[in-house]
């Protein structure tokens, strides 16, 4: 950045990823009152604080933030002063978000970072789009869009690098119909685009709009037999989100659901579309249990993308060594390494290290988990 000081304003969503563990596919609207009656926790509070412990306490920061939980309040616990900036009601909305984002920009921040997921991005471009730089945070239950970090601490990365000069580039946002979303379909269409810094290996990339084409059929078809026929009588498979992994379900003549996580046993389904609390359950009363996953979309995350119901608590139940990581051949080719951003650090690197990914008949291929 070359400048003394580096004013960055820090702003919140609150409810972002709240659905994810209880199997909700996003917080938008009322959807963030059913996360709460379903006994949903906060995720930003956590987010926000793996932001803050990774930033060098020598880097320069003048830090504004919204007003108590959507930044105050967590700057304030990490032992920073702010400048707060605006005022919210009790249940903070989107149009907080936007009315913030923009009197920051009204005082002249050189980089937002911003706590959520494409919802917020959504309402973040509304209010800065390709003025000052950003830097997402991924806390919700839908993160897509390329503005993102891959984890809390890369934000903390791609911050200090942003202050030693790394160049920034435009990047999609993408607007993800939450509606189709929950009936099982994934719609992205792009929303805008927003500035961030490029750091190879610490941003993310993007969401493919759609992976219901034909081409690859017949590669997911062969994955999905070939995993089929190595599953174990007795044995709970905790099958997660997408086309590749809903191919092993399709090999055993079960109905899976594309985007949430569907429990199997010995042929028949004992779960469907399940949430974390419903996941637990399930691995009280099956002692052995496996987790079959594919990376999901262009950013070849295993866990913390689309699958938050695969929290800490369900994987660290089923065992690290017990997740079988799928895929087709294409999809790994533009995929330099995999990664995780469980929300759980420790985890994080327990996962990281190479790892062994089906995709054929007898085939696999070693990838590398980055965090």
């Amino acid at each position: 950045m070359g400048a003394d000081q580096l004013r960055v304003g820090l702003l919140v969503n609150p409810v972002a990823g709240m659905g994810g563990s209880v199997g909700l596919k996003g917080t938008d609207g009322v959807m963030a009152e059913r996360a709460r009656a379903l006994g949903a926790q906060p995720v930003t509070p956590d987010r926000s604080r793996d932001f803050l412990a990774h930033i060098p306490p020598t880097l320069p920061v003048r830090w504004l933030a919204g007003p108590a939980e959507m930044g105050e309040r967590w700057l304030r616990d990490a032992g920073l002063q702010c400048q707060v900036v605006g005022e919210t009601a009790a249940n903070t909305d989107a149009g907080d978000t936007r009315r913030i984002a923009t009197e920051m920009l009204r005082q002249g921040i050189d980089l937002l970072v911003f706590v959520g997921g494409d919802g917020t991005a959504r309402d973040v471009c509304d209010a800065v789009g390709t003025g000052p730089a950003v830097i997402g945070v991924p806390a919700g239950v839908k993160v897509y869009s390329a503005v993102f970090a891959v984890s809390a601490r890369a934000a903390a990365r791609l911050l200090e690098a942003f202050f030693h000069g790394a160049e920034t580039g435009e990047e999609e946002v993408l607007d993800i119909d939450e509606e189709a979303f929950r009936e099982g379909r994934l719609d992205a269409r792009l929303y805008g685009a927003m500035r961030v810094p490029e750091v190879a290996g610490d941003l993310q990339g993007g969401k493919e709009a759609s992976d219901s084409g034909v081409s690859g059929q017949a590669a997911k078809r062969e994955v999905g037999e070939y995993v089929a026929g190595l599953l174990q009588q007795d044995v709970l498979y905790l099958l997660g989100p997408g086309t590749t992994v809903r191919a092993v379900a399709d090999a055993v003549s079960v109905e899976k659901s594309l985007l949430g996580v569907d429990a199997l046993r010995n042929g028949e389904l004992v779960g469907r579309d399940l949430s974390e609390r419903q996941l637990l359950d399930l691995l009280e009363r099956y002692q052995v249990a496996r987790i079959v996953v594919t990376p999901l979309g262009g950013n070849g995350f295993v866990f913390g993308r689309g699958n938050r119901q695969f929290t800490p608590a369900v994987i660290r139940k089923v065992g690290i060594d017990n997740v079988i990581i799928v895929a087709i051949a294409s999809k790994l080719r533009g995929i330099g390494s995999l990664h995780v951003d469980t929300g759980d650090e420790s985890l994080d690197e327990e996962l990281a290290g190479y790892v062994e990914v089906v995709i054929g008949w007898q085939r696999a291929r070693m990838m590398r988990i980055s965090v």
